[in-house]
């Protein structure tokens, strides 16, 4: 073979790998859709189904449009620098569509975007039963195609200011995407208020049972198979030499394999033991195990993996039952999970890999604890603003009529789920 048949392999089988972790991340969403639906009550299954459908279908074009610039533009903070990969991140750029020279830059795109999905997807469980649509919509393509990329710009790339000048490591993202989207999912919970029902007269929170915890169970196992994609698309593929990180130092696949299956298992155990076997934690706190381990998980061995996933677990039972108990009304425990966990990421790598190398820099606590606060802050600031002022134009919340009867006859005038023993008319 030639150098360039060499080159153009080279480039194909990258190509090949990226397309194929997007294609699986798909797998997450699907996760999300029954997840959430499981939750709900019969009368909102449809609606909120629709809800993460509509998602992807709202942020692919934002983030075509805006997102992917966003990313290359705001390295060095909130002012835009028009590099050359900033120009060609431009929808019109001839990189943005069909390019016969340019194997890559398509897939990368699709890989972000599916991250993209995950961050709105975050909020979408949170503010089940009693957000507008079209509300949600808006925060979501904020949320999907400005707010987490630009967090990623700064924390998630080798020429990113928390990167270059202090050393922040957050290799899966524990810290851009999950604790980003769940500050600002916390920031949207406070203006949006709890269900109808969901307190009694004297502020004690009572259990709104899901309709259907099996298919939630069924969601988050699909949300577990498309995590590994979601961790391996973390991942730089080149041409020769190691696989490399999001801050090109080298790493494996096989720490994936090793320390994400072992967060997992740490994490559902950990949650198993905290809430004494409750069905629903502790299956979400495989996922804040997964969650737990992000930051770190290209550097740590698998026993200590097991161990902050652990740990992890008992965090999201613990403060998701505190924020019930103080009037937080998040549906699924996102702030729990995407949040404490997200946090306990970023803040595990300072403990346990203070001082890992990084192209001349070293990772630690300081770091760390600089980057949960611009990670909190980038993510609350903008979350409870925008929901803010959707609350004043009467736009963020729907009607207690519609609330109380339910959103997929309120908003979709159907039926979602025919309740057990229902008659089914023919239309002939």
């Amino acid at each position: 073979m030639s150098p360039d048949d060499i080159k153009l392999f080279a480039d194909k089988t990258i190509e090949t790998f990226y397309f194929w972790t997007g294609v699986l991340m798909w797998l997450i969403h699907a996760g999300f859709m029954a997840y959430e639906a499981g939750v709900t009550r019969r009368k909102n299954v449809l609606m909120t189904m629709m809800k993460n459908l509509l998602t992807c279908a709202v942020v692919t074009p934002t983030f075509f449009l805006f997102g992917w610039w966003i990313y290359y533009a705001f390295r060095d903070g909130f002012t835009p620098v028009m590099t050359e990969a900033a120009s060609a991140a431009l929808p019109w750029s001839a990189h943005m569509g069909p390019n016969l020279q340019d194997n890559i830059t398509g897939v990368f795109w699709f890989a972000f975007l599916l991250f993209s999905f995950t961050t709105a997807s975050i909020m979408s469980g949170a503010v089940v039963e009693r957000i507008h649509l079209g509300a949600y919509l808006f925060l979501a393509a904020v949320l999907g195609s400005v707010v987490w990329i630009l967090a990623a710009a700064w924390g998630w790339s080798d020429s990113g200011w928390l990167y270059t000048k202090f050393g922040f490591h957050d290799w899966g993202a524990g810290g851009c995407v999950h604790t980003v989207a769940a500050f600002f999912t916390l920031g949207v919970l406070l203006n949006l208020g709890p269900r109808l029902g969901k307190y009694d007269a004297a502020g004690k929170p009572q259990v709104i049972l899901p309709h259907n915890l099996p298919l939630t169970m069924l969601g988050l196992m699909l949300i577990f198979a498309g995590f590994y994609a979601f961790y391996a698309a973390c991942a730089v593929l080149q041409p020769s030499g190691p696989w490399l990180s999001i801050y090109l130092t080298p790493m494996t696949l096989s720490s994936l394999a090793f320390t994400v299956t072992m967060g997992f298992a740490g994490g559902t155990m950990g949650a198993f033991l905290a809430s004494r076997g409750e069905p629903y934690w502790t299956i979400s706190g495989g996922l804040a195990g997964m969650i737990s381990i992000a930051s770190g998980v290209d550097v740590y061995h698998p026993g200590l993996g097991y161990l902050i996933g652990f740990a992890g677990g008992i965090i999201a039972v613990f403060l998701g039952n505190f924020l019930e108990r103080n009037g937080i009304d998040d549906a699924v425990g996102a702030f729990a999970v995407h949040g404490g966990c997200g946090v306990w990421s970023m803040l595990a790598m300072g403990i346990f890999a203070s001082g890992y190398p990084q192209h001349g820099l070293f990772t630690s606590l300081s770091a760390q604890l600089l980057g949960i606060a611009v990670m909190a802050g980038l993510g609350f600031v903008p979350g409870y603003l925008l929901s803010f002022v959707l609350k004043k134009k009467n736009l963020l919340r729907v009607s207690e009529e519609d609330e109380l009867l339910g959103l997929d006859i309120a908003e979709l005038g159907i039926e979602g789920v025919v309740p057990a023993g229902a008659m089914i008319h023919s239309n002939n």
